[in-house]
């Protein structure tokens, strides 16, 4: 507890969250509806103080240096838990790292936290602010959902929704007409996010095998102890070593194969020919008799030629998280 990690959660939905408001312009015309000006309207990350202090130090409206309006500004102000999306503390999950397909992580569940925000809207014209306003209110009713990747290391993405909450404006202008004025609009949002802790490898927990004991008995009073174990079976070939290929062409409905060489199959075992799973019921030379689209596959054509891949325990060790299997067990 307390390693260190960082996953970037915060700093990622900040960044979405200004992204969502990148775009923004405005125009102004002239009495004939004619479009004079376009610009778009600047957004920096802040405090809104920051400029306000700037502007206010320097009301002269001829000094060149100016900020210029309309600006905006948006910044994260707060972060509370929130209690009503509690999940178990001690669920966990797992999925493939996206790394490495043969290995799996884990996580705990996220804790459920909200994220408050503040986008300010600075203007010197009351219409240049509503123009702004209404390019954001239409998207959220109240809320607007932004699609995050909150932990790139398991490539966990969310839709978080982003709440509107309130808006105010403020109009504070005093001054003669050489002093500037400044319109505010304050939109204050909160962003439902999630919180994940660390991720370490569960390759390691991935269960291969289990095992069950029980008591059976009769109405005699008879009872004995039974074990039952059952371990994963590969229904594919992992380790890409073919054993022989096709000696003749095999169609969907045929039973025995001829394969070049015979030698190195076993009956009671399975083989893969270009992902059709087969069961080898007896060998007799060069020829086997199988029982066709086993584990789920499906009987296909085949030509010959065609590698022919045995499913052995080396396969069985090397299946995949997420991937079909079948089981094999026995009594003791």
């Amino acid at each position: 507890m307390f390693g260190y990690f960082y996953n970037e959660i915060l700093r990622r939905t900040i960044i979405a969250f200004g992204t969502l408001f990148n775009n923004i312009t405005i125009q102004s015309t002239d009495n004939a509806d004619n479009i004079v000006s376009k610009i778009k309207v600047p957004l920096a990350y802040g405090p809104t103080q920051k400029f306000l202090a700037r502007i206010e130090q320097s009301p002269d409206l001829n000094k060149s240096f100016q900020i210029t309006l309309p600006r905006r500004s948006f910044e994260f102000i707060g972060l509370t838990y929130d209690p009503t999306r509690k999940v178990s503390t001690t669920q966990q999950f797992t999925v493939k790292d996206p790394d490495n397909g043969t290995q799996v992580k884990k996580t705990y569940m996220p804790v459920p936290y909200n994220m408050q925000f503040e986008l300010s809207i600075m203007t010197k014209l009351n219409d240049d602010a509503l123009q702004v306003v209404e390019q954001i209110l239409p998207y959220f009713q109240p809320q607007y959902n932004l699609t995050v990747e909150l932990v790139e290391a398991i490539q966990e993405k969310k839709d978080i929704p982003v709440i509107l909450e309130n808006i105010t404006m403020q109009d504070d202008y005093e001054g003669d007409y050489s002093t500037r004025r400044v319109l505010l609009y304050t939109l204050r949002f909160t962003a439902k996010t999630y919180l994940y802790g660390p991720s370490t490898s569960a390759t390691t927990d991935i269960i291969k095998k289990a095992t069950v004991n029980y008591m059976a008995g009769d109405s005699t009073g008879r009872n004995r102890d039974v074990t039952y174990s059952v371990v994963p079976t590969a229904v594919k070939n992992y380790t890409g070593d073919a054993t022989t290929t096709l000696a003749a062409d095999l169609t969907k409905t045929k039973t025995t194969i001829e394969v070049a060489d015979g030698t190195g199959f076993s009956a009671d075992t399975n083989i893969d020919i270009n992902g059709e799973n087969l069961y080898i019921k007896s060998i007799s030379g060069n020829t086997l008799t199988v029982r066709r689209g086993q584990e789920g596959t499906t009987a296909a054509t085949h030509v010959i030629g065609t590698p022919i891949y045995i499913i052995d325990a080396a396969d069985n060790a090397l299946i995949e998280f997420g991937d079909d299997f079948g089981f094999s067990g026995g009594y003791s």
